[in-house]
């Protein structure tokens, strides 16, 4: 045993003198190993000296192994138990499972079976921890030589989900010093994937897939259209705000009831509400919107409550411009409310007997707003992994997992998006702009809105990117990297009001890149 020798093992056994070869070959390892020859001596024993790991025969005289294993986890609830038995028969491994045995091991037993279940329980987080830092240091330098040699979209997707799993793998370990690392290469990475946009993002409206991303305008034809040829039934959720990091927090959990295939998209711009989930909606770029349906958009609005109030008719329109032939209309269904939840979960069963059914759960992006705002939810979530721990704790009890969960029952697929994402902002800008430019801190648009500092995107040919034409001398700027927009005026207290908030509306990874799940239940 390299690291640790003061780890204590209980060996619980009526058969105790025959395990002596085991017992020392564990000694010999760094272990130190105490014996008991019953579940009443043992219980006595852990009373007085808790031990670090207990080995327990299953079929001893008087009280039996499961009987034993109940008592401990009265006196030490967390310590790990490992079941030993000379049975082999089914049903005692499901009792042994279900009762949360840590591990089962049947005789006769193999001393390196013993160690390797010892190590794992005992060292397996150590363990883990080590190879994890080995292999980023080794990792490291390679996304650092990767950077310079990127040139297309799948490049920057593909590695920036490689550096949100080093984030998170390394968040377990508590290595500062690595994260530190990998923090400053997501801000270099950030940058360069910044300047790859703005050379590049106005190219993409006018050209044909394959010679760019997926973006949202082509989230329904490419991920949702296969998957209604294929199922008489299919719901199509748009979690608004949720980040790639974000839905790898919450896949384990829906992996359960699902089998997924998981694909990227590209966020148009702005990466807010009003532009990025109609473009989902209706397959079509906000200035192409305005052209065919110009009674659903407010020219000159930036506000989510007058641009998306006619989500269900632009997917209508597009299902039927893709040639749908669906037997029932598209449903809709938007969530804002726990109470709206509930009454959806309620009513899944008869959503998912035939059709389309299109849902928008809005929590995310509410908690995203009003985390810049509450002192609650900054103390609780002060930076991004706390922001996904928080985001995790409301999905285990949400409609959202309630509805999945009646989709995987009733065998019904699902394809599961989101619209766009959020940055957590660090650093401020300062625009100018006249009175009438929009609000938004992370992008806007106005008369011959400017910004000394060249960390801004500006797009002043709204055709080209098909943005709303809003006139000759009105311009649209996105912020870069983590940077958020604030006025000459108050500049102190903007630039403190929104430091650490995450936003969106400009570009950045964690704002574009976005997970599609094509999700079939199991």
């Amino acid at each position: 045993m390299s690291n640790d020798l003061s780890k204590k093992i209980l060996w619980v056994d009526d058969e105790v003198e025959l395990l002596k070869s085991q017992i020392l070959f564990l000694e010999q390892k760094g272990y130190l190993v105490e014996t008991a020859s019953n579940g009443d001596d043992a219980l006595e024993m852990l009373r007085s000296a808790p031990v670090d790991l207990v080995l327990l025969d299953e079929q001893m005289p008087g009280k039996r192994g499961i009987e034993t294993f109940t008592e401990i986890r009265k006196i030490l609830p967390d310590v790990p138990v490992v079941m030993v038995t000379k049975s082999e028969e089914e049903h005692l491994m499901d009792m042994a499972i279900g009762q949360r045995v840590d591990d089962y091991i049947v005789k006769p037993v193999n001393p390196n079976q013993v160690l390797s279940v010892c190590k794992r329980l005992l060292e397996g987080s150590r363990i883990r921890h080590q190879r994890t830092a080995q292999d980023f240091v080794s990792r490291f330098r390679e996304l650092e030589d990767r950077r310079s040699g990127l040139f297309t979209w799948r490049d920057w997707a593909e590695t920036y989900t490689e550096l949100i799993l080093w984030e998170s793998r390394l968040a377990e370990t508590g290595e500062q010093g690595l994260a530190g690392l990998l923090n400053e290469l997501k801000h270099q990475w950030r940058r360069d994937f910044s300047i790859y946009v703005t050379n590049n993002y106005l190219e993409w409206p006018g050209a044909t897939q394959g010679k760019r991303p997926s973006l949202s305008v082509d989230v329904v034809r490419q991920f949702l259209l296969p998957m209604i040829a294929e199922s008489e039934a299919v719901i199509f959720i748009i979690v608004d705000c949720l980040r790639m990091d974000q839905w790898f927090h919450l896949a384990p959990l829906i992996s359960e009831l699902f089998d997924i295939r998981r694909e990227t998209y590209f966020s148009i711009l702005p990466t807010a509400t009003p532009y990025a989930r109609n473009a989902l909606f209706s397959g079509l770029f906000p200035q192409e919107i305005i052209d065919r349906f110009p009674e659903y958009w407010q020219v000159g609005s930036d506000d989510e409550g007058s641009l998306n109030l006619y989500e269900l008719e632009l997917f209508e329109a597009q299902l039927e411009r893709l040639g749908v032939d669906v037997k029932a209309p598209p449903r809709y269904e938007k969530v804002f409310t726990k109470e709206e939840g509930a009454r959806l979960v309620k009513k899944i069963p008869s959503l998912m007997q035939r059709g389309i059914t299109a849902m928008v759960f809005n929590f995310i992006d509410i908690l995203t707003h009003g985390r810049s705002e509450s002192e609650i939810l900054l103390e609780i979530a002060p930076n991004e992994q706390a922001y996904r721990e928080l985001i995790l704790s409301w999905f285990r009890h949400s409609s959202l997992y309630g509805v999945l969960q009646e989709a995987a029952r009733c065998g019904v697929p699902v394809v599961l998006t989101s619209d766009h994402g959020s940055v957590h902002c660090t650093r401020p800008v300062t625009v100018y702009a006249k009175r009438d430019a929009s609000t938004n801190l992370r992008y806007k648009f106005g008369d011959n809105i400017s910004s000394e500092e060249p960390v801004t995107f500006m797009v002043r040919d709204a055709r080209r990117a098909k943005l709303p034409y809003l006139g000759l001398n009105v311009h649209y700027m996105f912020a870069l990297e983590d940077y958020y927009f604030v006025y000459p005026t108050k500049l102190r207290e903007y630039q403190s009001r929104y430091y650490g908030s995450f936003l969106h509306g400009g570009v950045s990874p964690e704002e574009m890149i976005l997970p599609v799940a094509i999700m079939t239940p199991k």
